[in-house]
């Protein structure tokens, strides 16, 4: 990838210049054209998040939902009167209800499932759950797999629990993890709907997540090993020897969230699925005894920030993916390595399952080609499989850049804070750990996979 097309690339953070129809496909797009200003309030919304708990968290906690929400009544306010465009809006909303529904019942049920484990927190120890997670992501969901492991994870470490702790779940578990299946990360099941074979992401996808969950593997066990070697002894001595039976409360919840799950698939009527998850979700929520529920000191308070922030960050990123949709072919990207880029880059702070859509969209007219042709999907998987690869590694593996990467790292984060770990700010996580560790990593990975 070129310079002037990696800083055209990038502009769409700083918010494109105006700019009119084109056309796509042979046809018109319906997408409006969209003003350099348009994107402020995104940019708003993520310094805020980003800068404003730094300088005054007290202020923040009190006052994060009027910033996210008035942020977003701007962008939609503009759509709706200067634009007179309602499609959209909804259209996002819509998007929205379908991302907290899921997010949303899989944190209901997962809260009454209560995991006591063998009460040892050694560097191998970690090691081995960490690992545990990331398969169970594939089966379950970044999201379910997260809210599943996070709390008796941080209760087996709770004598040395240290930042880089809750960092490496959001890594491996919340998102490089759910890498292998449709149902581990929403690109890869928007991937299934377009004509991406279940089996395929499999296929395709095992060589590089295996080299990635190896090596982000070894770098946490001997952080982890460097940590233990350096608490007290007495703190040692009980992370080593104190246990407790394992024991796992609440088991029923399995069958809510394989409801789910399931529900997933579900595409025919509108918000039928979304109904089938809450109500899912109710039915474990009334049938969990209360003590399980005290046991994982389980309240909504993770849910409702979650579900405050990304209704601005849904709302506020409509202008940055409208302006994506009209430039993706005019970006100049003709390589899978810059796909990949590309693709990374924005899901680090956008949702990654319509910048997975857009780019696979521009991949296909690259060889003018239609993603929602059957016979050209064929002809695409058969002839150049490698985009779509680099294109969902893009979008997975990036979302573990930021808080705000994927919905589950900000969900984890704020449990990890609940429960007395010490989260590193929005800065401090890509500073101190996603730059320095994570995109060597993915240059790894374009040099061995993509270039």
């Amino acid at each position: 990838m070129t310079v002037r097309r990696l800083a055209l690339l990038m502009a769409l953070i700083a918010g494109g210049p105006s700019l009119g129809a084109v056309v796509k496909a042979g046809e018109l797009s319906t997408v409006p054209a969209i003003p350099l200003y348009a994107s402020v309030p995104f940019l708003l919304l993520l310094v805020a998040i980003a800068v404003v708990p730094f300088i005054n968290r007290r202020w923040w906690e009190r006052n994060y939902q009027w910033v996210s929400f008035g942020l977003g009544a701007i962008v939609i306010l503009y759509y709706l009167i200067g634009l007179g465009n309602s499609t959209r809006p909804l259209r996002t909303l819509g998007e929205y209800v379908s991302f907290i529904s899921l997010i949303g019942s899989l944190f209901i049920a997962t809260g009454g499932i209560h995991v006591r484990l063998r009460g040892k927190s050694t560097p191998l120890a970690n090691t081995l759950y960490l690992g545990a997670g990331a398969l169970a992501a594939n089966v379950l969901g970044t999201t379910g797999a997260s809210m599943l492991f996070i709390r008796p994870y941080l209760r087996v470490n709770r004598y040395r629990l240290r930042p880089f702790h809750v960092v490496f779940f959001i890594f491996l578990v919340s998102n490089i993890g759910g890498a292998l299946t449709p149902i581990g990360d929403p690109p890869l099941f928007m991937g299934y709907l377009k004509g991406v074979p279940f089996f395929w992401v499999i296929g395709k996808m095992w060589v590089i997540w295996l080299f990635s969950l190896v090596a982000l593997l070894a770098i946490f066990f001997l952080i982890d090993l460097r940590s233990f070697s350096q608490i007290r002894e007495e703190s040692r001595e009980k992370a080593e020897k104190e246990g407790e039976r394992a024991k796992i409360g609440g088991i029923h919840n399995f069958i809510f969230i394989g409801v789910i799950i399931a529900a997933v698939f579900v595409q025919e009527l509108p918000f039928i699925r979304e109904g089938i998850m809450w109500g899912a979700a109710l039915g474990s929520y009334y049938t969990t005894r209360r003590e399980l529920h005290a046991k994982n000191e389980f309240n909504f308070i993770p849910m409702k920030e979650v579900a405050i922030l990304f209704a601005g960050i849904f709302a506020t990123m409509i202008p940055a993916l409208d302006w994506l949709e009209l430039n993706s072919a005019s970006i100049g990207i003709t390589h899978p390595g810059g796909f990949y880029w590309g693709s990374g880059m924005l899901s680090a702070f956008l949702d990654n399952t319509p910048t997975y859509l857009n780019f696979l969209t521009a991949a296909f007219g690259l060889f003018r080609l239609d993603v929602d042709n059957p016979h050209d999907m064929v002809l695409f998987l058969s002839q150049h499989w490698k985009f779509i690869q680099a294109i969902s590694v893009g979008a997975v593996f990036f979302g573990a850049m930021t808080y705000i990467g994927n919905g589950p790292n900000f969900m984890v984060k704020s449990i990890a804070d609940q429960a007395g770990a010490k989260s590193v700010s929005f800065f401090g996580y890509m500073v101190k750990y996603s730059i320095p560790i994570l995109l060597p990593l993915f240059f790894l990975v374009w040099l061995v996979f993509f270039r």
